[in-house]
């Protein structure tokens, strides 16, 4: 067992926000509907509490899930573990097992590769990461020398 504690890498802003963005029109399409259907049905304007604390309980449910789960990638001494990324490939894997890793493009948008000796890869988006993409690359290079037992200079 390590002392070392994991390095997370969390969500860009950027991302956060279009997702938030998504969340938002989706409560607003429930809050007019809900606005229309008590016109409509000559409801009383209380009902309209109703999608409003349902509101407020999406918000508060999207602020504790991207805050507990808003890593994309968290790196240990063992190994590593991506989420929230369509075609990563591997989601997860050792250090011992990975071959190599490489930067290239994927659709015009920069990625970092892991190659594992089976033959499988997983693939990180870097622009959906809230750091400088050179210094995950050398995040990824350390814990990848580290976990092949090679130490820095």
């Amino acid at each position: 067992m390590t002392t070392e504690t994991a390095t997370v890498h969390r969500l860009a802003p950027a991302v956060a926000a279009r997702l938030l963005g998504v969340v938002l029109c989706l409560v607003a399409v429930l809050i007019l509907g809900s606005t229309l259907a008590i016109a409509v049905l000559d409801l009383h304007t209380v009902f309209l509490l109703v999608p409003v604390l349902l509101t407020v309980a999406v918000l508060v449910g999207c602020w504790w899930a991207w805050r507990t789960k808003g890593w994309v990638v968290r790196m240990t001494a063992e190994g590593y573990r991506v989420q929230w990324v369509r075609g990563v490939g591997a989601a997860s894997g050792r250090w011992k097992d990975v071959e190599d890793a490489v930067t290239t493009t994927v659709a015009d948008a920069p990625v970092v590769v892991l190659r594992l000796r089976d033959g499988r890869t997983t693939t990180i988006p870097v622009e959906m990461l809230a750091v400088d993409r050179e210094a995950f690359v050398r995040d990824v290079q350390d814990h990848l020398q580290r976990g092949h037992g090679l130490r820095k200079r």
